[in-house]
């Protein structure tokens, strides 16, 4: 095991100071960091990746709530804008030339770039909050699709009717233990294999429900639709109110499943100089939103063409199927494995704002920035620093204890979605390309802008409201250290 201190590499990696132009003799880019190697491929695959979560198993409960025309209409919408915003933030991530200016690295850098002020902690707080609330939320969720495996091979051997308990709390800890190896991965741009794994396993699960979901049809076992989704009274049971909170609620889903503005900077960060990053990243974004639409729209509309007005909140893990339950198995599985590349996607942003802070105000503390380079079998060389190492394992510790105490959090984590939509996927882009741009105040474009950030907003607050009704219900109906049963 060798030493050697990094303290110097660090310090100019995170000013971006270190060359100002590009050294053919090192094998570094233009500001002096190691040579980026990634493409609008691996681009694509870490925003499938971010963006399509076992939520798109949900999204017929939103089509039921909603109806064909508004929820179909609503997938659409939100898919432009997402597109739309994001080539906004693509171009901002050099300034102030979106091909030769000088590179920002987080989403915060980029704001701080273009409008500066407490505009930059308003980012920061969206930003880091919404990706810590996904880190809980993810392992909640992947702890529920291991405990459905359970629970399918159980409704298989003893009925669909039995009742099958098994504590999620031993699956929260073995993904814990997955996530404290995987968070050793020094940074974002060492995920490219992770993502591509996790991005083929969003594409199995979401192909199996469809695939179920379309057999259901051709059954004929379908459910009752409509064109306005969910009907007060009669035999949906709905209430006008209810109706109302999960309308508002389904819509700030759909918005909130497109939403990868948290992460689009550092993985545009990833990618190499030539061609553009901003090309390269606007054709992973059309690649990437147009792939999650395609099967957005299966899964949602097919899945309420089978499950009709009582579509379930989640095609496999609340068993709107129950056989052939080795591909319900195995589907289940899928989205474990694809949470816990997806996690690492969300969780490294954090793990290099606190490294980057620490570097910069500890440069001399040799716990902090001195690294160890390792020979480990069948991977060859690998540097390890103790502070990472600490640190990172804290962090997966301290979320996966948070996941257990909080097994509802999932709930929360939709107030926090509505919170960080709307500034981070909408509000940040558009007025940066406003001061890219130099678009004229009261001009067709920045009125046809500004709308756009006001609708938005209504959205956001109207999910926001939404999400709080649904936090209610959940803690009313929580029961502390229960085990998940049917």
């Amino acid at each position: 095991m060798k030493s050697f201190n990094t303290e110097h590499n660090h310090s100019a990696a995170e000013s971006g100071d270190a060359y100002t132009v590009s050294d053919p003799t090192k094998n570094v880019d233009d500001d002096g960091r190691e040579k980026r190697t990634g493409t609008w491929l691996t681009a694509s695959a870490h925003i499938i990746t971010a963006v399509i979560g076992s939520g798109v198993l949900s999204l017929a409960w939103a089509i039921a709530q909603l109806g064909w025309i508004a929820g179909t209409s609503i997938l659409l919408i939100f898919s432009f804008i997402t597109y739309f915003t994001s080539t906004m933030l693509a171009d901002c991530y050099r300034a102030p030339d979106p091909v030769t200016g000088k590179r920002n690295y987080t989403y915060m850098d980029v704001v701080r770039s273009y409008l500066g002020g407490r505009k930059v902690q308003l980012c920061g707080v969206a930003q880091y909050g919404n990706l810590i609330g996904v880190t809980v939320g993810y392992t909640i969720t992947a702890s529920i699709s291991l405990v459905a495996v359970g629970r399918s091979n159980c409704f298989h051997d003893k009925g669909h009717g039995a009742k099958c308990s098994i504590s999620n709390y031993p699956y929260m800890a073995v993904f814990g233990i997955i996530q404290v190896i995987l968070s050793q991965i020094p940074n974002f741009h060492k995920l490219s294999i992770l993502s591509i794994m996790a991005a083929v396993m969003s594409f199995t699960y979401a192909t199996i429900g469809i695939g179920l979901a379309i057999a259901t049809v051709a059954g004929g076992k379908v459910g009752k639709t409509s064109m306005t989704g969910t009907e007060v009274g009669g035999l949906d049971g709905v209430t006008s109110a209810q109706k109302i909170w999960r309308s508002f609620q389904a819509v700030g889903d759909i918005a909130f499943a497109y939403a990868y503005a948290t992460v689009l900077i550092e993985i545009q960060d990833t990618l190499r100089s030539s061609p553009a990053e901003n090309k390269a990243m606007k054709r992973a974004s059309l690649i990437g939103v147009s792939t999650t639409t395609f099967f957005y729209i299966l899964c949602g509309c097919v899945g309420y063409a089978a499950f009709g007005n009582k579509a379930p909140g989640d095609f496999l893990t609340d068993f709107g199927f129950f056989e052939p339950f080795w591909l319900i198995d195995f589907a289940n599985a899928c989205i474990a494995v694809h949470l816990i590349g997806a996690y690492q996607v969300f969780a490294q942003p954090i793990f290099q704002f606190v490294e980057k802070k620490c570097h910069r105000n500890f440069p001399d503390n040799k716990f902090i920035t001195s690294e160890y380079s390792v020979n480990v079998p069948l991977l060859g060389k690998f540097n390890i620093s103790f502070f990472r190492l600490v640190w990172r394992t804290a962090y997966v510790v301290i979320t996966t204890v948070v996941a257990m105490i909080f097994p509802f959090f999932n709930a929360i984590l939709g107030l926090i979605g509505a919170a960080s939509f709307w500034p981070l996927t909408v509000y940040f882009p558009v007025e940066m390309h406003i001061a890219q741009n130099k678009i004229k105040k009261y001009s067709p474009r920045w009125i046809g802008l500004k709308m756009l950030c006001w609708v938005c907003l209504i959205v956001s607050l109207l999910a926001a409201a939404g999400s709080i009704a649904g936090l209610i219900s959940s803690v009313k109906t929580y029961k502390p250290f229960r085990t998940i049963h049917e």
